[in-house]
């Protein structure tokens, strides 16, 4: 892979503070600043393959339900209850 050089101001005593830090750990400043550069890439990656993800879960519940895939409110609560309650008796037991 081809390099190229990044140049940007910064105020020089951070420059220095940070050189420093990068010392304690064994590392170059420029290393380190390499590091952050590769995790912000993959960070911002991964929030858009989440967004994506979670677009199409969405577009599936709306498509389910256009299609009539519906329980009921009460259903729904019922069967939440029944799930709390037994959550309930486990915490209970385990005492």
């Amino acid at each position: 892979m081809r390099e190229s050089t990044f140049t940007f101001r910064v105020n020089e005593e951070l420059k220095n503070e940070f050189s420093t830090a990068a010392k304690t750990r064994d590392r170059s400043a420029a290393q380190l600043l390499r590091d952050f550069m590769r995790d912000f890439v993959r960070q911002q990656e991964d929030e858009r393959a989440h967004a994506a993800w979670f677009r199409c879960q969405v577009q599936k519940g709306q498509d389910s339900a256009n299609a009539g895939n519906l329980l009921p409110a009460a259903e729904v609560e019922s069967r939440f209850a029944d799930r709390r309650a037994a959550t309930r008796r486990l915490l209970e037991s385990s005492e």
